[in-house]
């Protein structure tokens, strides 16, 4: 059985054996991963430690290629959020922190879709597909972070109760700029897409960043239109939140996530034990290795053991992988091979 074959059992919830991925490497983990496994890059890592997919990020392959307005650090490169100034903190006020009426929204210079170009993208999709593996792509969709980036975070949550078409009215502009980026990379590279991975983190360590009442009007909307557009392809959809999200699970089930990630293990009714019980059957779920404690700080035996756990907790349709997309510089690179080894028993 390929990695393909196996991650869409996975989804489809009738797999008879776990999955493996082994996550994304921070740019400082590079290097040291690297030189450990004797790859030369990130997809030669995925196949020497057995992960059944990959994640082509058409943002990491350079799917904007005309940068003729000024964006600060740390930006998305289609969104100039904070006037060209770097980004300091996500509390730091956006262009539309003093925002009076929706016409300055409108008015704002929105980027065009069709100045993407997916080329580089859609080369790395054939490649990963020729391996194997299962693709996983789209643009990673932070429409949430985004929006309220705009604002500011605390200004945007208050917006949310004062100027509540404001916050509307950024989203849905954002939102149309994903869905007709994801609209011209499906037309070309459609049929090789496992699955839209796409990010949104909607919880802290404790609970959402919002109310479940708020997340349902300026948050649900949103996803629903990306995970319609995908599913309508015939692509599968594996949600990205970190923190703890339990609130809004069964709403997230209910809009169509086919694989829940990345479980982060620490953060509040995140554990294995607690998700596998309320919604083992009804999604799939990846992720689950804890990177706050067990990955840095952990023996590679105690890895193994975690991972033997959590497969005993959410049976055959699970994705073993880090409970954080990237592996950080903290990471030990005996640890990822432990955890690549115990997925793969």
């Amino acid at each position: 059985m390929t990695g393909r074959e196996r991650f869409l059992e996975i989804a489809q919830r009738k797999s008879g054996h776990c999955g493996f991925w082994h996550g994304v490497p921070h740019d400082e983990s590079t290097a040291k991963l690297y030189s450990y496994f004797g790859v030369k890059d990130d997809f030669e890592l995925g196949l020497k430690l057995g992960s059944d997919c990959r994640f082509v990020s058409p943002e990491a392959n350079n799917m904007w290629k005309t940068p003729d307005q000024p964006m600060g650090p740390g930006t998305p490169p289609f969104f100039d959020i904070y006037g060209g100034e770097e980004r300091r903190t996500l509390a730091q006020e956006g262009v539309f922190a003093g925002c009076e009426n929706i016409e300055e929204i409108h008015n704002y210079h929105w980027r065009d879709p069709g100045e993407c170009d997916f080329a580089p993208t859609v080369a790395e999709i054939e490649k990963t597909r020729a391996s194997g593996q299962a693709v996983l792509s789209g643009t990673w969709g932070t429409f949430f972070r985004t929006t309220y980036c705009f604002f500011g975070m605390e200004n945007c949550f208050i917006k949310m109760h004062t100027d509540p078409e404001q916050v509307e009215a950024v989203a849905d502009h954002v939102v149309d700029f994903y869905l007709k980026a994801n609209e011209k990379l499906y037309k070309l590279a459609g049929d090789k897409i496992d699955a839209l991975f796409f990010g949104n983190d909607f919880g802290t360590q404790l609970d959402l960043f919002i109310s479940p009442e708020h997340f349902e009007k300026f948050v649900l909307p949103y996803f629903i239109k990306l995970t319609n557009q995908a599913h309508g392809y015939g692509i599968k959809v594996v949600l990205h939140s970190c923190g703890s999200v339990y609130r809004v699970i069964p709403l997230l089930i209910e809009a169509g996530v086919d694989i829940l990630h990345p479980l982060q293990a620490l953060a509040k009714n995140m554990d294995a034990e607690y998700i596998a019980e309320r919604y083992k059957g009804k999604v799939a779920f990846m992720g689950g290795v804890d990177t706050q404690q067990i990955l840095p700080f952990g023996t590679p035996g105690e890895v193994k053991k975690e991972v033997r756990r959590l497969k005993k907790i959410f049976g055959e349709n699970f994705i073993v992988s880090p409970s954080h997309e990237t592996l950080l510089p903290n990471v030990p690179p005996e640890n990822v091979a432990a955890m690549a080894e115990a997925a793969l028993e």
